[in-house]
């Protein structure tokens, strides 16, 4: 059973930062055993539930998980080998059978900034990438003219000095 404890090693640290290896959490097994396809009809997350609320406990150590399997495998009528073999073989802890991100039209319509106009347009380059700074403001000139005034550095041309 040394690859069943390296196993159990793997699970119990899977998405738990702080956990040290040694204890598991009934998250953390039905993922395990959801992952080596041990659940169908006649196993279910309701009767691991059911079994580790038997033991009266958050975690439980490689000892106890093994008492936890017999106790699951003769509620079940199951035999226990072919759980920890299923188990074992099932690789790694992972989320390849995970649910993935769906791509809505409305979202891609609505993201696309070639699409976007008035002052929105002004705030992405021709490429869609973001300009910063210099897309969200104005930018004053402090030159001393009006916005729209079109005969600016003229007065010295119109005017010679005597």
């Amino acid at each position: 059973m040394g690859d069943l404890d390296k196993q159990f090693t793997a699970f119990s640290k899977f998405g738990d930062s702080k956990s040290d290896g040694k204890t598991i959490t009934l998250t953390q097994i039905d993922k395990w055993l959801k992952q080596a396809q041990v659940f169908d009809k006649k196993l279910t997350t309701t009767d691991t539930g059911i079994e580790f609320g038997k033991l009266k406990a958050k975690t439980i150590d490689f000892k106890t998980f093994n008492q936890f399997l017999d106790g699951l495998a003769k509620a079940k009528g199951i035999p226990v080998d072919d759980i920890k073999t299923k188990l074992v073989n099932c690789g790694a802890p992972g989320t390849a059978n995970t649910t993935q991100a769906v791509h809505v039209g409305g979202v891609d319509r609505l993201t696309d900034t070639s699409k976007y106009t008035g002052t929105h347009k002004e705030r992405f380059d021709e490429s869609g990438k973001g300009k910063g700074i210099e897309g969200r403001e104005d930018k004053a000139d402090n030159s001393g003219y009006v916005g729209n005034y079109k005969g600016k550095d003229t007065y010295d041309k119109t005017h010679p000095k005597n």
